[in-house]
């Protein structure tokens, strides 16, 4: 079977929110602003800016990414985590039960999560059409080969399947630095035995 070799992009600290959280931080009946697409359809950076504050510190103008969600979250790298004070678990996007708590601060109000910080499991999206044809399935666990001066091997990389997804892999900043990441890095797909 064909191997894949997918593009790898790194995953900036955000925020998605909820139209209710919306608009406690920017208030009433306020919209979000497209300021551009991302690589996943129908997903973009907005002009929205937010602080996070944690138990030893905070960092400012953290990016809002659309359109809302069912639930607020925030995807933060292990490094902000420190700054922030925070130890939250690695999981996939929407499994906010038992993460951990943070303070969110907008131009017009503030909310605290009981919970809601993660650091993002490392993943791949990929549409059904690519998964079929590289013999991948929904929740997989494979690894990830990336050659270079900083040659490395990403371990524990589950898979989703979606025909709303582009196939594309993502990290956080820390792993992308850590592999030498740069625009349009591909990895090797390796299925795990």
């Amino acid at each position: 079977m064909e191997q894949l070799n997918v593009i790898i992009e790194g995953s900036a600290r955000h925020v998605h929110v909820t139209k209710e959280h919306l608009a406690k931080l920017f208030g009433e009946g306020y919209e979000l602003h497209n300021k551009r697409e991302l690589s996943q359809p129908g997903q973009y950076l907005t002009e929205e800016k937010v602080r996070l504050e944690g138990p030893r510190g905070g960092i400012d103008r953290v990016s809002i990414l659309g359109p809302e969600r069912a639930a607020t979250q925030v995807e933060v790298s292990f490094t902000d985590a420190r700054v922030l004070g925070l130890t939250p678990p690695v999981r996939e996007s929407g499994d906010l039960a038992g993460s951990s708590p943070i303070k969110i601060i907008g131009p017009a109000g503030e909310i605290e999560l009981e919970e809601g910080c993660i650091v993002a499991k490392r993943h791949i999206h990929i549409t059904p059409e690519d998964a079929e044809k590289y013999g991948l399935k929904e929740k997989e666990i494979v690894q990830v080969k990336v050659e270079g001066e900083r040659a490395l091997v990403f371990d524990e990389v589950v898979v989703r399947v979606s025909p709303k997804f582009r196939t594309r892999m993502h990290i956080d900043f820390d792993e992308g630095n850590a592999g030498q990441i740069g625009a349009e890095q591909t990895g090797l797909v390796i299925k795990k035995a």
